[in-house]
């Protein structure tokens, strides 16, 4: 299976990806900020998206936000 970011590149396991939209985070009153960088990502089961930590929260995020850093 293939993961693309929002500008078509291909994502691996490992990789470091930036915000590029602000995003709010369900269940948290936490806003993650655009330009924020995103290192070892881990791919999922859905092509649309990843697995990652985050300030110490581990978190799934959309690729469509996303883009390689």
């Amino acid at each position: 299976m293939e993961v693309k970011d929002s500008n078509g590149t291909l994502l691996a396991e490992g990789d470091s990806v930036t915000l590029i939209k602000d995003l709010k985070v369900k269940g948290s009153s936490v806003t993650l900020k655009r330009g924020k960088l995103v290192k070892n990502i881990r791919l999922t089961d859905d092509s649309g998206e990843v697995d990652c930590r985050v300030d110490g929260m581990s978190i799934v995020l959309k690729t469509a936000f996303l883009k390689k850093a």
